[in-house]
């Protein structure tokens, strides 16, 4: 596990519920600089999202509106949450959620990486997959899908996958491709 990489017990902050989620943020407004013209050098549109238990912060400042930063910065810091952050889970007894169950169809898991659900889902997959020392195939039986499926969700970002790929070299297996 890289250095960076906290463990938590208790749901994942990447799958809480939108009231939840904000509850644990704290965001804060400032000027961008860049392109977007006078409106952007006079207003604070620029929005830095930090989760507070974590410490884990974000910024997004390429959109004229403040709502719209807002919207990203969340979006960001929810991927950011799902990559660094792992919930400490028992990888024989473990029982996927409720989403991940909804979400699944048979053995497939499809989920645009733009979606939603895609942080709350990223995460479930790399907590069991860390949990499984790196056994994707593993992983996707405990989840319920094949292992191409797996890899193709944690694919999607590739931040992700490379940290898949490190503990993976890292334990003697060979990387995913």
């Amino acid at each position: 596990m890289p250095p960076s990489l906290t463990t938590i017990i208790g749901p994942h902050p990447a799958a809480l519920s939108e009231r939840e989620f904000s509850a644990q943020c704290r965001v804060t407004f400032g000027r961008a600089s860049g392109p977007g013209g006078q409106h952007r050098n006079k207003v604070e549109t620029a929005v830095q999202m930090t989760h507070t238990p974590t410490g884990i912060s974000v910024t997004a400042a390429q959109r004229r509106r403040q709502s719209e930063n807002r919207r990203v910065a969340a979006r960001r810091l929810r991927l950011k949450l799902a990559r660094e952050i792992r919930t400490r889970i028992d990888p024989v007894r473990y029982r996927p959620t409720a989403l991940w169950e909804k979400r699944r169809q048979g053995t497939k898991m499809p989920v645009n990486p733009k979606n939603r659900d895609y942080a709350a889902l990223l995460a479930e997959a790399l907590d069991v997959v860390t949990a499984r020392a790196g056994d994707v195939g593993g992983a996707g039986g405990v989840l319920g899908v094949t292992m191409s499926q797996l890899a193709r969700l944690i694919r999607h970002d590739r931040q992700a996958f490379a940290f898949v790929n490190e503990g993976r070299l890292a334990r003697g297996l060979p990387a995913l491709k």
